[in-house]
């Protein structure tokens, strides 16, 4: 039998799903937050219910925001012909620390796997390819992770772009096999983005 009281178990139970929170670290993040003020917890379920509430997908490239579209989207000093195509949200904010890229993202919401049900026609391709004439795009960057499936998706993009008569370039693979965008340092990306090369 538990030592804990039963709605501390639940949080610490909700707490440990979120991602990188282990159940140790679950269960000093429960204990604490039983044992601050009240108004601090009051502040923090308020901001969690704001974001949830008012952070939504950008309607053009994909990435998280409040307005419509978002501030990279209408920041008039970004290179509209230069578009870097990632996997989830997340991997806008990882580029965006390296400083490197001043082009406009495109989020697929995911990669191409057969095994595990998703195909192209899952994924936010057809979006990509309708924003490529009104902003003039000249280059597309993939900026996908470099393991199976991101690199089946990048060469699926790449040859279905290539037609188009764009540059279709890939990052370099400065990034660790297997590894997604948001564990990268903004060094290894900025580095990877300036060594991108053509595909095909």
């Amino acid at each position: 039998m538990s030592a804990l009281p039963p709605a501390l178990a639940s949080l610490i139970s909700h707490l440990g799903k979120l991602p990188g929170i282990g159940p140790r670290s679950a269960e000093r993040i429960g204990l604490h937050l039983v044992q601050t003020e009240a108004s601090q917890v009051d502040a923090f379920s308020q901001a969690l219910l704001t974001a949830r509430q008012q952070v939504q997908p950008c309607e053009v490239c994909g990435g998280l925001t409040e307005t419509q579209p978002c501030r990279i989207c209408c920041d008039p000093s970004r290179d509209s012909g230069l578009l870097c195509v990632v996997e989830w949200p997340t991997d806008i904010l990882s580029l965006e620390r390296s400083g490197a890229f001043k082009g406009r993202f495109h989020v697929l919401g995911g990669k191409i796997s057969p095994l595990n049900g998703v195909e192209p026609e899952d994924l936010r391709i057809q979006e990509l390819e309708q924003r490529l004439e009104p902003d003039q795009v000249r280059e597309v960057v993939i900026a996908l992770p470099s393991d199976v499936e991101g690199d089946a998706t990048s060469y699926y993009l790449a040859r279905l772009l290539k037609g188009r008569g764009l540059l279709v370039s890939r990052i370099a693979q400065g990034l660790p096999a297997g590894a997604g965008l948001e564990f990268a340092d903004g060094l290894t990306l900025s580095r990877a983005l300036e060594g991108r090369r053509e595909l095909f």
